[in-house]
């Protein structure tokens, strides 16, 4: 019970950290470097998600030219994770704050 409220604790720092630390970033800092994505690695055809990373961090510093370069797909993906993130750190809120 107490590693599950320990991993609940992480859950909810990196929650609130995460896009903080995104936002400190540089925008061109994923820029450089080779791709992840094993369908570049393995076959050499880029899918939808490739370069959402780059895309995402520089939507979040607001340059929507270089998002749209990288991937469109980030204004369509940027809306849903923000969704998303305000609906699990309200979860993990409620769940460690409210039900101590």
């Amino acid at each position: 019970m107490r590693i599950r409220k320990i991993l609940e604790w992480a859950w909810l720092i990196i929650l609130v950290f995460g896009p903080i630390v995104a936002l400190l970033l540089p925008k061109d800092y994923f820029n450089e470097g080779e791709a992840l994505c094993p369908s570049m690695r393995f076959f050499n055809i880029e899918c939808y998600g490739c370069g959402m990373t780059r895309a995402m961090q520089h939507l979040s510093h607001l340059d929507f030219e270089s998002a749209a370069y990288y991937n469109p797909l980030s204004f369509i993906v940027a809306p849903i994770l923000a969704f998303l993130w305000v609906k699990w750190l309200r979860f993990m809120l409620k769940l460690l704050i409210l039900k101590k």
